[in-house]
């Protein structure tokens, strides 16, 4: 499924000084995962492709503008509607933290372990796996 011509949206698993970037979905009832730890990312605008999707959503909510060379890990996946969707990964420096500047969707933003995310009861479970998939790769070319 490398097909990048048609998708339905990306997400970026965020590390930041080895942190995850989380967002507090907002609570509310027509809203999937209301009130669920979420990644950066959301529905692909226009013709936009895989890469361009996911930095601009991270621009729109945690104000962080990163170079595309940034993502440094790429899958593609199938939503459960059955349309492909990307995931990505991006590792920053600690220091990148304060750029932050939260956007106005969601209840707020943190930094947690992956491993408090990936056991987390609030942590969105196809978004904990996509990242604990990353974490095995990382963890076996270490």
């Amino acid at each position: 499924m490398s097909n990048e011509a048609e998708f339905r949206g990306a997400k970026l698993a965020l590390f930041i000084g080895g942190q995850l970037a989380v967002i507090m979905r907002d609570d509310k009832p027509d809203l999937p995962w209301a009130g669920y730890l979420d990644l950066p990312g959301g529905g692909r605008e226009g013709l936009e492709r895989p890469e361009d999707c996911a930095l601009r959503e991270t621009r729109e909510e945690l104000g962080l503008d990163l170079p595309e060379e940034a993502l440094i890990w790429k899958r593609a996946f199938r939503a459960r509607t059955g349309e492909p969707v990307w995931f990505f990964a991006a590792e920053l420096d600690a220091h990148r933290a304060q750029d932050i500047r939260f956007g106005p969707e969601g209840q707020y933003w943190t930094l947690m372990a992956p491993q408090d995310y990936l056991a987390h009861p609030r942590a969105i479970p196809h978004f904990a796996e996509r990242v604990r998939l990353y974490l095995l790769e990382v963890e076996a070319r270490d």
